[in-house]
């Protein structure tokens, strides 16, 4: 028989250390969850902890994908869910980790956990990787002492919004690749033919249709100005970006988007369903709908409609009125969201009344990208097509002049 140093966490959220006796590790395990404890660490007293922080400290170079902190949980979850205790669950992903800057993030992690604290105050000092939505979950698992549960609804929701991201980027790869080879084309073709052909019909002294001196004119205008053009672009851009990068830039940006034709009503629906599926998220893994808006309107930094309607959503729900009165005084809310809301409130079925609404967002969604990628490759086949067409026109014009004139 032997000693076990342990640090565990009961339904309070109290992080107790102390020491027991048993045969082995598993005995010891057993005996702590026996009373409803949570195990944050536990080793023999005879030996050092395992894998901790192989890795250098801080939080590590690089990015985390969604899909890498989507992967973390479900690993996290299934091995807590087990019974391997918490520190070396932690140890365990944070060594065989294969994005580097995660390791490096997890080591950190392991190491201040190991040491007694929290887990979603260690997740909280690296907010590039783990935002306000995966620390207050964490925090409500750990308090219900549900932890594996809420890891398999985080990674349920992460992977939702990475599903939604996939199909976007799909829908407009596409589209973005085409564009982008056509202007190539375009380019070349008004930089470097146009010019050799609009020095032959000057050699002819050629009274050239009012569409080729359009397009002779426009790539004279590029040729003399194309550099002055890319740079005047450029610093458009990083403008734009300085700007927007201001609250009153940011909020000014995010009204043009709304009121954005075709896709502005898209915009707003993205916004209500990751809205409402983080929010139902936040719910059933027992954070407390104030709490859970407050969390919401942190994860809004980028929308500041949004995040000014939840922080006046917040203030009223802390002063006693109404959940689904609260939004709709806010007046972005569909009156489909507020009715349901009210719904829920009065049969006590809220987060399943808001999981209900994100689906059907996320349906409005869904047929949104199939109608764009329907509509917008034969528009831009058409468009592009157009373009070449008459700037082909414009230039074989005035050769069926020349050859008019080389028959007589």
């Amino acid at each position: 028989m032997g000693r076990f140093i342990y640090t565990v966490q009961d339904a309070q959220g109290t992080v107790t250390t102390g020491a027991l006796s048993a045969d082995d590790e598993d005995q010891a395990a057993q005996s702590l969850q026996s009373k409803n404890l949570f195990i944050l660490s536990l080793q023999s007293e005879e030996s050092k902890p395992k894998g901790i922080l192989k890795r250098a400290g801080g939080g590590g170079g690089g990015a985390v994908s969604g899909r890498a902190l989507v992967f973390f949980g479900e690993q996290m979850s299934t091995l807590i869910g087990g019974g391997i205790p918490l520190v070396r669950a932690l140890s365990l992903l944070s060594e065989h980790s294969e994005n580097k800057a995660l390791g490096a993030v997890l080591g950190a992690v392991t190491k201040e956990v190991s040491a007694g604290g929290a887990l979603h105050k260690a997740l909280e000092k690296h907010p590039k990787v783990f935002d306000e939505i995966w620390v207050s979950l964490v925090q409500a698992g750990e308090v219900s002492g549900q932890l594996p549960a809420v890891l398999r609804q985080i990674t349920a929701y992460s992977e939702a919004q990475e599903g939604i991201k996939s199909k976007i980027i799909t829908a407009i790869a596409y589209p973005a690749v085409l564009a982008f080879m056509s202007s190539g084309v375009l380019a070349y073709f008004i930089v470097y033919i146009v010019p050799v052909f609009a020095g032959i019909f000057r050699d002819f002294n050629l009274k050239l249709p009012f569409i080729t001196q359009i397009i002779v004119s426009f790539s004279a205008f590029i040729g003399q100005y194309a550099v002055l053009m890319v740079v005047v672009m450029i610093g458009a851009l990083f403008a734009f970006r300085a700007y927007i990068a201001t609250p009153p830039g940011r909020l000014t940006w995010n009204h043009v988007q709304f009121g954005m034709p075709f896709v502005g009503d898209m915009i707003r629906s993205m916004q209500i369903e990751r809205m409402l599926t983080t929010m139902a998220t936040l719910i059933r893994s027992g954070v407390s709908i104030l709490n859970a808006v407050s969390v919401l309107e942190g994860s809004f930094k980028k929308n500041l409609i949004f995040q000014g309607a939840l922080k006046k959503v917040k203030n009223d729900i802390a002063s006693g009125r109404s959940i689904s009165e609260s939004f709709k005084k806010t007046g972005i809310f569909p009156p489909m969201v507020t009715e349901m809301m009210w719904m829920g409130e009065e049969s006590g079925k809220l987060p399943d009344i808001i999981v209900v609404l994100s689906k059907y967002y996320q349906e409005q969604i869904d047929q949104f990208i199939r109608r764009f990628t329907s509509i917008i490759d034969p528009v831009l086949v058409v468009g592009i097509g157009g373009v070449i067409g008459v700037i082909v026109m414009s230039i074989f014009m005035p050769i069926f002049q020349l050859s008019q004139i080389g028959a007589k």
